[in-house]
């Protein structure tokens, strides 16, 4: 897979996201869905939105005993995604442990992404909240470090780390680069942000944007415009 901007579809029921994905006319978007939209309706709509011919990331960040998260791979490699995800916090044998589950018996499988610090987390809710005193820069490129370790393909940072995570694990080493805001909009409750342009500049392989296109007037247009800044 090349660049790409992926869509989070964080709407509550199959009813707002198939009302909200038929109002886009032209390229369908890759798109993501969250714990909200899984939970609320299940694995039905992760075929659904497969079968109007969208790519997924299923973004449910598995983070449990090793044992446990590799049963759970094994259940969502048969739906079919293109990206799923857990937390690096969940150790390397945990890692291992989901990919063997994930790994179909043909040997294929959907590409597999590691957490490293939420982009609502910033250095002082690490130290205060998590005790971790690390830089958070730091923390960040030792678990992707074990996430390539571990044999995944790639993490999901901010894009302020994206170039780092490069240098550190190897340009196929993919970043997934949630965070993303156009620079006349607001910030939400992301700490660690970056423009579709700043983002392409700066090496993310696939950028996540939510509310800047669920919310905008006219979302297709704010999907192009994601396009044209960060792939064309």
């Amino acid at each position: 897979m090349g660049k790409d901007v992926i869509v989070a579809c964080d709407f509550a029921s199959a009813e707002a996201t198939y009302a909200f994905l038929d109002r886009f006319t032209g390229r369908k978007p890759f798109v993501k869905i969250g714990m909200e939209l899984f939970y609320a309706e299940g694995p039905s709509i992760v075929r659904g939105i497969k079968e109007r011919g969208h790519k997924i990331f299923l973004d449910l960040k598995l983070h449990d005993i090793p044992n446990t998260v590799k049963k759970a791979m094994a259940v969502l490699s048969s739906l079919d995604v293109d990206i799923t995800n857990l937390h690096a916090a969940g150790t390397v044998a945990m890692m291992e442990a989901a990919l063997e589950g994930l790994t179909r018996p043909d040997g294929t499988r959907p590409l597999l992404i590691a957490v490293t610090q939420l982009t609502s987390t910033d250095q002082t809710a690490m130290e205060n909240d998590l005790w971790i005193r690390e830089p958070i820069d730091r923390v960040v490129m030792h678990y992707a470090e074990n996430a390539k370790k571990a044999g995944l393909d790639g993490v999901v940072c901010s894009p302020l780390e994206a170039a780092k995570v490069h240098g550190v694990c190897g340009a196929d080493f993919l970043t997934v680069t949630p965070g993303v805001r156009f620079a006349d909009g607001p910030v939400g409750d992301q700490k660690r942000v970056m423009t579709p342009a700043a983002a392409k500049e700066i090496g993310s392989d696939y950028i996540v944007v939510g509310r800047p296109v669920t919310q905008a007037a006219d979302p297709m247009e704010a999907y192009e415009r994601c396009v044209h800044d960060f792939v064309d």
